[in-house]
């Protein structure tokens, strides 16, 4: 189904729920947050319509629409911020509290997008159950499904669950929800062990079902691999992961861009190197001047609300060779212009304009340069984890050719081989290719990797610059710092009081 469809229909099912009224056809039972209901889908175009629901809801703004990105990279040291109390420097100082409410709306906004997938998953496999001859119908629905349960899942796990790798998963995660639950039901947390096992079940048993077939705006088989590879990476399944990515690697229905055509690549939807991307409609889920682009433009740069929340930090420039293409996407910042004898050899590339679709706000084909779709998975990010795999497997050779098959972005590049890849290299190059992409802090945590932090950047217009960094120790964070990872928020705690005696330490 083309967006265009998938927007119909998702305007369709909000007329019904919001009139209460009965549609005709495949709407007559309304898809609804109300998840207690066995016959909510009746039919395919029924899961259809509900997987859209659930797509559609992944782009608030407290997932992919924006605070998932920014969370990703305010907290990496690859984006520092120049002014306290812009409605999005908290992702930058680690000083977040059990009553920070901001941040709430991950925990529930992610479970209520599990709320939806359960009650697909619970339906469809009713309707194959009860279905009078064996039907693959409903099959790839419902690999999709998995495949969504298992990405809610793991980012949940990695918002408020120490890294697996820090003790083999012992620490306590998130609740595990795979059945329709009362809205009264008391979850309490399960370890990190028993999330990512729930996570890899998931995604097997998706891979059985969902299409190989590219279908734009949703996940498929590869999407599934993709994710499958990227979470036995966290478990230091080397193998797994390595099996998994290569399935994507080499099927040939993606395609690296050429150096020549990554600038562009993000004038444009669905690509050849977008396995995964969310499909920003205009008129539902574009988030205007609050969009990812905007919190990274230049400060009023194509409205006077744009605030340009941040910018790249001295230690992202300093990773970047000047002929890299990827800077093709950057321009400078606002402390460029105010304070160049300051700043202008460190911000002269310090706005990123990814999701705005180039530096001049081309956008991606639609009418608004606030309304480019987010690419959760690409390949290059397959590549570069296959990459780490090989090098852990012992393959050190293999290892390199992945790595400068995104490494060449840079002409200046020497090429590695199996004597001088690292791990260190790697991570240095999704760095390079992933900033603002909601990607980094989360691998340099898991690498363990202590992050640096730009405050000459805070304050512009002081003279030293000022800091500001809240609670945040000494300029750098290392994954043992408690706030790598947010606490159970008070308004889960005032529903859920038993989970409050399982509240992450040192809130």
């Amino acid at each position: 189904m083309n967006t265009k469809m998938r927007k119909i229909n998702i305007l369709l099912a909000a007329i019904c729920v919001v009139l209460m009224t009965s549609c005709s056809g495949f709407l007559d039972k309304k898809p609804t947050n109300q998840a207690d209901s066995s016959t909510t889908i009746m039919n395919t175009n029924d899961a259809q319509v509900m997987i859209n629901g659930v797509m559609s809801k992944m782009l608030s703004s407290s997932y992919y629409g924006r605070n998932f990105l920014l969370w990703g990279d305010g907290r990496s040291g690859d984006v520092t911020t120049v002014s306290a109390g812009n409605g999005g420097d908290g992702y930058y100082y680690y000083n977040h509290e059990v009553n920070s409410n901001s941040y709430e709306g991950f925990w529930s906004t992610m479970y209520n997008d599990l709320l939806q997938v359960n009650n697909i998953i619970s339906n469809l496999v009713r309707l194959k159950a009860e279905s009078e001859t064996p039907t693959t119908e409903y099959d790839d629905f419902l690999g999709q499904a998995y495949t969504l349960r298992a990405m809610i899942h793991f980012d949940l796990v990695r918002l408020y669950g120490k890294p697996y790798n820090m003790d083999k998963g012992a620490s306590l995660g998130v609740p595990v929800v795979t059945e329709i639950v009362n809205a009264s039901e008391q979850r309490t947390r399960n370890t990190v062990a028993e999330v990512y096992t729930q996570i890899v079940e998931d995604l097997l048993a998706g891979a059985e079902l969902i299409s190989k077939d590219k279908n734009n705006g949703y996940i498929n088989y590869y999407g599934n691999q993709a994710l499958l590879a990227k979470v036995y990476l966290y478990m230091e399944n080397w193998s797994g992961a390595q099996e998994a990515a290569e399935n994507v690697i080499n099927s040939g229905v993606y395609e690296l861009y050429t150096p020549a055509k990554w600038v562009d690549s993000w004038k444009g939807q669905f690509g050849t190197e977008s396995i995964f991307e969310l499909a920003v409609l205009e008129t539902e889920n574009d988030l205007g001047n609050s969009s990812p682009g905007a919190y990274y433009r230049r400060q009023k740069h194509g409205s006077s609300s744009i605030v340009g929340v941040f910018v790249m930090s001295k230690y992202w420039i300093e990773l970047m060779d000047d002929a890299d293409v990827r800077l093709g996407v950057h321009s400078h910042d606002i402390m460029v212009e105010e304070e160049p004898a300051n700043y202008g050899s460190r911000g002269e590339k310090g706005s990123c304009y990814k999701y705005s679709g180039g530096i001049n706000l081309e956008g991606d084909g639609k009418s608004t340069s606030s309304s480019v779709n987010i690419k959760v998975i690409r390949l290059s990010e397959v590549v570069l984890n296959a990459a780490e795999a090989a090098l852990n497997n012992n393959q050190a050779a293999k290892a390199a050719e992945y790595l400068n098959m995104i490494a060449q972005r840079n002409p200046n590049y020497t090429p590695w081989t199996a004597a001088t890849v690292t791990s260190a290299e790697i991570m240095k190059e999704r760095r390079r290719e992933f900033i603002t992409e909601g990607i980094v802090f989360f691998e340099r945590i898991r690498l363990n990797e202590t992050l640096q932090f730009d405050d000459n950047a805070f304050n512009k217009g002081t003279n030293p610059p000022q800091s500001g960094r809240g609670s945040l120790p000494n300029k750098a964070v290392t994954r043992d710092f408690n706030k790598i990872i947010l606490p159970i928020g008070q308004h889960e705690i005032n529903a859920n009081p038993e989970i409050a005696k399982q509240q992450n330490p040192g809130y």
